[in-house]
């Protein structure tokens, strides 16, 4: 759809789809994909239509000269204002790579990842057949489909697939055979309180402390926030010598 197609006209007001992108970009993700079809967008678009009406009664009707409407308006322009005057105070803060690099050298405990392992499990009731499982698997049966078509998991639907995982996340007779093996490679089954595991290790990664590569965009970020509290309660401590201030708690 092109962004200057116009859709619609009301009392002489375009409404295009570049306007209905505009109202899409306002919902949440998840919303917004119920309405990505061409029924969807015709739904938006008649809604703007709607709209458009409701606000053009609205001045017909003398609406904007209430005064319950012009309380609301000068709540909304407070708002308004207030964010406005933040972004204004916050603009041009930016963060050097000297900064970065210091603020990693210096603060390399935060930056510790634990060790950590990928694993998928087929679960299933008793041993026997688990070892059943196995014989399948060693005749050629993927492990992605034996667990697809075997396991009692909810993690079937990925494979068994259960993502990275650290210490201390799954039971321990799991854990202890997981972070244990060869990548690659499957286990024997494992008993645990939920049934017999046929786990199979994806990769492991050791403990060790995250390149300043991995966690440049997060020291960016924390350092531009830390700048902006630091300029903001900055600010507001000055104005309080320009406007009576009281705090009563």
């Amino acid at each position: 759809m092109s962004e200057n197609k116009v859709l619609a006209t009301v009392n002489g007001k375009d409404i295009t789809s570049q306007d209905v992108y505009d109202f899409l970009n306002q919902l949440d993700q998840r919303t917004a994909a119920q309405f990505s079809s061409p029924e969807g967008i015709n739904q938006i678009a008649n809604e703007l239509v709607n709209q458009e009406l409701l606000y053009l009664d609205a001045l017909k009707n003398g609406l904007d000269e209430e005064e319950d409407f012009k309380n609301e308006l000068e709540k909304v322009k407070i708002g308004v204002l207030k964010q406005y005057a933040i972004n204004r105070l916050f603009k041009g803060i930016t963060v050097t790579e000297e900064e970065i690099n210091s603020f990693y050298d210096e603060n390399k405990h935060f930056f510790q990842r634990p060790e950590v392992a990928r694993a998928s499990h087929i679960l299933v009731d008793d041993e026997e057949k688990a070892n059943e499982i196995l014989d399948e698997i060693n005749d050629g049966l993927s492990f992605e489909d034996a667990a697809s078509k075997y396991s009692n998991c909810p993690s079937k639907a990925n494979g068994g697939d259960l993502g990275e995982f650290s210490r201390g996340k799954m039971v321990p007779e799991f854990e202890e055979v997981a972070f244990s093996m060869e990548e690659g490679s499957i286990s024997e089954p494992v008993k645990t309180q939920f049934g017999y595991h046929i786990i199979k290790l994806n990769y492991k990664k050791e403990s060790g402390t995250s390149s300043l590569e991995e966690v440049k965009g997060q020291i960016n970020h924390q350092l531009i926030l830390m700048k902006q509290q630091e300029i903001y309660l900055d600010k507001t401590e000055k104005l309080k010598e320009d406007f009576k201030t009281e705090i009563y708690f």
